[in-house]
């Protein structure tokens, strides 16, 4: 008896069909899997085997032979346990496979029949809908997680047994999600920040459009509590976002049951991190920090403190949005389009610039710290600000800090719409990400901030890249102000920012 079941497999962030061809034919007992199967799934004889057993049933005296089909293509995961076990268990009850024929099964077993949750739901919950199939027989944990695909129908299982009632063309364990309204994380709000105006403001900016963001002060003075009220002003994700981004945390195995997430990530590594953590990979690749921060922010603290070979890293993704890894087997790529948010000490000892106490370091010193950043990935900076401690008087002023997060938010939320309207129909949202051909349609200059601006890159020696960081960062902060052109104001606060002009205070 041959049965034809689908399930699935997923290749970077993208989900691709499997057949998993099951034959029981008569001869010497024999369990055999091909296909290009991993440890995992050669693993799963036994699995499957002691939870058909374990669970009540008989299992096939015969010679059983699994393919895993294209047989090309390499497979990995107990993902596949669930598929032979739907098979075995027709063939032992005398059912048809025809009423799950039409459904992407996927899952792993426990020896006990007990149906365990898998990684990459979401993926194969899409490539299920693309393929026109039925629906998808999962985990009950991964339910939820795969009815964030509105149009498949979705059964939960979490016994081997609940097989049965499926075969028989019955549907009780139809997942029915919640859809209750989406709560916001509880962030630290910017309303608990006294001082740090200028912090703040720079913030603004670098969230109204994208861009990176380099914070600069003594041990103490508040760059980390600043970054991390930073997903308080940040809007929720779109809906193509939320998708991508689940996605991402799926393959990664960080889904928990939810749907698709809507707040956008923020990964705080420690600096102690390999480059291989950071950019992704690993047999097969995996995501890494910088794409479990696409779509939103990736938090660098003490950044010169991170491996200079991790740092190197960033310099592609920064520039393209996404990243390739390319091992022996395959090649894949995973969206990294994300914010880079990072702060460090001015020097060794990390009171260069402050008010309140001397720096100890020589001038080499210094230049040799500030070095550990190189040029090329500090020119991916777009706005780079000093964070000073707080005076004395506004520590002890009443009545809390500066204006709530909701607040800057809401003005973030307008300049972002702006920027949507703007970029309709182009594979990016955000000034950060403005194409050169879109640089010269959209950042029209006044005169006079022409004229600011030419002085500024003869003055100061900024490269191409710089000049385009300026102008995209100039047109953020006319975003905010609501300005359709570019003008005096809007250049100046914006050199303000650029890092040659901050390191060399």
């Amino acid at each position: 008896m041959l049965s034809i079941l689908k399930s699935g497999a997923v290749a970077g962030i993208s989900g691709f069909l499997i057949d998993v061809e099951v034959d029981i034919a008569r001869g010497m007992p024999a369990f055999t899997i091909v296909g290009l199967p991993d440890t995992a799934i050669k693993e799963s004889r036994e699995r499957v085997r002691t939870a058909v057993i374990n669970s009540g049933h008989s299992f096939p005296q015969s010679r059983l032979t699994i393919n895993l089909s294209p047989a090309s293509v390499p497979k990995e995961g107990a993902g596949f346990d669930l598929p032979i076990a739907v098979a075995l268990m027709a063939h032992v009850h005398s059912l048809p496979v025809e009423p799950v024929s039409r459904y992407l099964i996927i899952g792993e077993l426990g020896l006990n029949g007990e149906v365990k949750p898998v990684a990459g739901i979401l993926p194969l919950a899409i490539a299920a809908r693309d393929h026109g199939l039925k629906g998808l027989i999962v985990p009950e944990k991964n339910a939820r997680e795969a009815a964030a695909i509105s149009a498949v129908k979705v059964i939960a299982v979490t016994h081997i047994n609940q097989i049965l009632e499926v075969l028989r063309g019955a549907e009780p364990y139809l997942f029915v999600p919640d859809r209750a309204a989406e709560v916001r994380l509880k962030h630290p709000d910017f309303s608990d920040v006294k001082g740090h105006e200028q912090a703040k403001r720079a913030i603004e900016v670098a969230a109204a459009g994208g861009h990176n963001l380099l914070m600069i002060g003594s041990p103490g003075s508040g760059k980390t509590m600043l970054a991390r009220r930073i997903p308080s002003v940040l809007p929720l994700l779109e809906e193509e976002e939320r998708v991508e981004t689940t996605k991402i945390f799926s393959v990664a195995g960080l889904m928990t049951g939810e749907g698709l997430v809507v707040e956008r990530p923020f990964r705080s590594p420690h600096h102690t991190l390999s480059d291989v953590a950071l950019a992704g990979g690993g047999v097969p690749p995996r995501p890494g920090e910088i794409s479990l921060a696409h779509n939103g922010i990736l938090f660098l603290d003490e950044f010169p403190e991170f491996k200079k070979n991790a740092l190197e890293v960033l310099r592609q993704p920064l520039e393209d949005g996404e990243i390739t890894i390319s091992r022996a087997v395959s090649t894949v790529k995973f969206p990294s389009s994300f914010m880079l948010v990072a702060s460090m000490n001015p020097c060794p000892c990390g009171y260069l610039f402050d008010r309140k106490h001397a720096c100890t370091c020589s001038p080499i010193a210094v230049q040799k710290y500030q070095h550990k950043i190189s040029g090329p990935l500090l020119d991916r900076i777009d706005i780079s600000v000093i964070v000073n401690s707080v005076p004395y008087d506004d520590l002890r002023k009443k009545g809390g800090g500066g204006e709530p997060s909701e607040t800057m938010r809401s003005r973030i939320a307008k300049a972002r719409a702006v920027q949507a309207q703007r970029f309709h129909g182009r594979p990016y949202l955000t000034n950060a990400r403005m194409a050169p051909a879109d640089i010269e349609k959209f950042c029209a200059l006044t005169p006079a901030a022409e004229t600011l601006l030419k002085a500024a890159i003869e003055k100061m020696g900024i490269s191409t890249r710089g000049y385009a960081k300026l102008l995209k960062v100039s047109r953020t902060i006319a975003d905010l102000a609501g300005a359709p052109t570019i003008d005096t104001p809007h250049i100046a606060e914006a050199i303000q920012y650029y890092n040659r002009s901050v390191f060399n205070q």
